[in-house]
């Protein structure tokens, strides 16, 4: 739990497992000095040379046990896509758009948290908005318990604790009220249900560290951030609720991840490297390096169905008002389907480019392209059968 603890620990046990069983390590991680605050690299070094030759092959075996995180974005992606715009044809480019993307395929062969965090950061959402449509207890526990993995995919998944209760306001406000007073289920159910949602992810969470530190009282913590030691230089260790009322309070979370969100945020305060973009090195980052990333690093022609996912929908409007045959059909989809789906990754988005202090990993906002490779499937109902909602419709109506 302590290496590489700015980072949930789910990615890189998982591909540890079949290397712990094929190999025994000659590296003796119990006389490492686990005091420093990265020790994972200097580690790494020393197992990469103790293990010689037969590294390499370590290495494979462990990035195709990662595998199965990429097949799971898949079928996620289609899932989501299938049912959010209802055509099987939106499910089949969903999958497509997500297998076809060079930055999910590339990251989908590395020991990185990225493509783990836009899986099931996906397939919760999805889950996530399966549960306002249909609010039951059932699905409050599945989507709980994939929110649950999310969160030890990668921590910036944290922000769904506060995101997802906005959203599920947004989502009553926006409800017609014609579909208010017929909806059995009242609010404070679905407040309790949301709610259990949520404990059952942090539940999850902790079961990931094996309750490693759980409920350790906030005084108790050693920090090195100048957000939670009060200091004015990053590095030096100090803890700005010892001595106050916040720091006899337990802390939900396990140790190590508190301890990892602290060096992570450190590291956002002082970051001694240089970023680069564009043949420009300087101290610090840009506000536009990832949307300068998604212009450089996204093929032209995906991003062109991205903006054909805006507008022909918007064509689709003005042809519906004036009589004429849409691309589209009637698509379910709402506003308020979209918000649920987007909201998530634009506010990652905004989040990790907000961070000023370096710039360095494009793949930081991967989670951002799979939710925008779902809202691009929509596409794919201008595929659909000419007339077959109308023969559905027929064969619903006919017995009555």
């Amino acid at each position: 739990m302590r290496l590489c603890k700015v980072n949930p620990p789910l990615v890189r046990v998982w591909a540890a497992l079949p290397v712990w069983v094929v190999a025994t390590p000659k590296t003796d991680v119990g006389e490492f000095f686990l005091g420093v605050d990265r020790p994972e690299y200097d580690l790494g070094a020393r197992y990469v040379k103790s293990e010689g030759d037969g590294f390499l092959q370590l290495l494979t075996l462990a990035r195709l046990a990662c595998l199965p995180f990429t097949i799971a974005g898949a079928l996620f992606a289609r899932a989501f896509a299938r049912e959010l715009f209802d055509s099987e044809w939106a499910g089949f480019c969903g999958l497509l758009l997500w297998c076809i993307e060079p930055n999910i395929l590339g990251h989908s062969a590395l020991i990185t948290n990225d493509v783990a965090c836009s899986a099931f950061g996906l397939g919760a959402t999805w889950l996530f908005w399966r549960w306002l449509k249909q609010p039951t207890w059932e699905r409050a526990g599945i989507a709980g318990l994939v929110f649950g993995i999310a969160q030890l995919t990668k921590m910036s998944w944290l922000m769904l604790f506060g995101l997802w209760p906005l959203l599920w306001l947004l989502w009553l406000w926006c409800e017609p009220q014609q579909k208010q007073s017929q909806n059995p289920v009242s609010w404070r159910k679905q407040a309790c249900q949301l709610a259990g949602m949520l404990v059952l992810g942090l539940y999850m969470m902790n079961l990931g560290y094996a309750f490693d530190g759980t409920c350790k009282q906030l005084k108790k913590f050693d920090f090195v951030s100048s957000m939670l030691t009060g200091l004015d230089t990053p590095g030096e260790v100090g803890n700005r609720f010892r001595g106050s009322v916040l720091g006899e309070l337990p802390v939900p979370l396990p140790e190590q991840y508190v301890l990892g969100f602290d060096l992570q945020k450190k590291d956002f305060e002082y970051w001694p490297r240089k970023s680069y973009l564009r043949g420009e090195w300087k101290q610090g980052g840009w506000w536009y390096y990832y949307l300068y990333g998604l212009w450089v690093k996204v093929p032209h022609g995906i991003q062109l169905l991205w903006l054909l996912a805006v507008f022909v929908p918007l064509w689709d409007w003005r042809q519906r008002h004036l009589g004429r045959p849409t691309l589209l059909g009637d698509s379910p989809c709402s506003g308020r389907d979209l918000l649920v789906l987007l909201a998530p990754g634009v506010c990652l988005f905004v989040l990790v480019s907000a961070q000023l202090e370096f710039n360095e990993h494009f793949r930081y906002v991967l989670p951002t392209i799979a939710t925008l490779q779902v809202f691009a499937a929509r596409l794919g109902r201008v595929f659909e059968p000419v007339g077959e909602t109308a023969i559905q419709s027929q064969t619903t109506v006919a017995p009555a």
